[in-house]
């Protein structure tokens, strides 16, 4: 059965973790579904995502330590590890805005996953952490990169470095979380309705110069952006039809 659901509600999409019993940690197989769903909502009219999880005192706790625990030091670093840096950068580049809604602690690749949506909605009381150091390993999933540009760098060391796990409340006052709600769903719901009545294709557009602003994949991004502006072009159309008609292109400049 899967363990991650896609659900849509009108121009909103949204992805639910659903491991409950394991504090909605990550298995392998929900790697795999989190990415297909990632594929339907590429494909579809949605706006905006929501990255949401099964009620549990866990918004999510990382990967589940039975799934990677047995891995060979070759499969950890080529499969485990690049498999889910992969997916949480597709999120992150995801043409849709996305907020991840915080309604437990997150921890480990649960913050990494948190950090690669645009924003965050957390419940008061949560916590935030990098536990990997007390079980051997490291962040894996983007959490001393994409971190790294999103707190700052003496709050990542204390939580990196000396296990320290930060509030909500601190979290919000660092500017890494958008809001506190006691119903993180409901108050990210409220932020939806607003997101979905703008330009789908200005919010997508402003979304890659920030993540270009950033450094995220910004080759690819810049390129990107001169593929879409050339796209409507009436040069590129007139390049294409003299392509096709085997002619000279007689291009305008516009």
């Amino acid at each position: 059965m899967s363990a991650v659901h896609l659900t849509f509600d009108g121009a909103v999409a949204e992805i639910r973790l659903d491991n409950p019993a394991k504090l909605n940690c990550f298995t392998a197989d929900m790697l795999t579904q989190f990415a297909a769903h990632l594929d339907a909502v590429e494909d579809s009219d949605a706006r905006l995502v929501l990255v949401t999880a099964t009620e549990a005192k866990c918004f999510c706790s990382g990967a589940d330590i039975t799934g990677w625990g047995a891995l060979s030091p070759r499969d950890f670093a080529r499969h485990w590890v690049r498999g889910g840096h992969r997916l949480f950068d597709r999120l992150a580049r995801l043409a849709q805005p996305s907020i991840a809604v915080m309604q437990g602690h997150a921890f480990g690749g649960g913050l990494e996953l948190a950090a690669a949506c645009d924003i965050r909605v957390m419940a008061p009381g949560a916590m935030i952490a990098l536990p990997e150091s007390g079980i051997g390993i490291v962040p894996g999933w983007s959490g001393t990169q994409r971190l790294a540009r999103l707190l700052p760098e003496p709050v990542l060391r204390e939580m990196a470095l000396f296990g320290r796990r930060i509030p909500a409340e601190r979290a919000h006052s660092l500017g890494f979380i958008a809001e506190i709600a006691e119903d993180p769903r409901a108050a990210a719901l409220t932020i939806a309705e607003r997101a979905v009545t703008l330009s789908p294709r200005a919010t997508e557009i402003t979304k890659q110069m920030i993540l270009a602003g950033r450094g995220e994949d910004q080759a690819a991004l810049i390129e990107a952006l001169g593929a879409a502006a050339i796209a409507a072009s009436e040069d590129r159309d007139e390049g294409v039809a003299s392509f096709r008609e085997k002619r000279k292109a007689l291009f305008s400049g516009k």
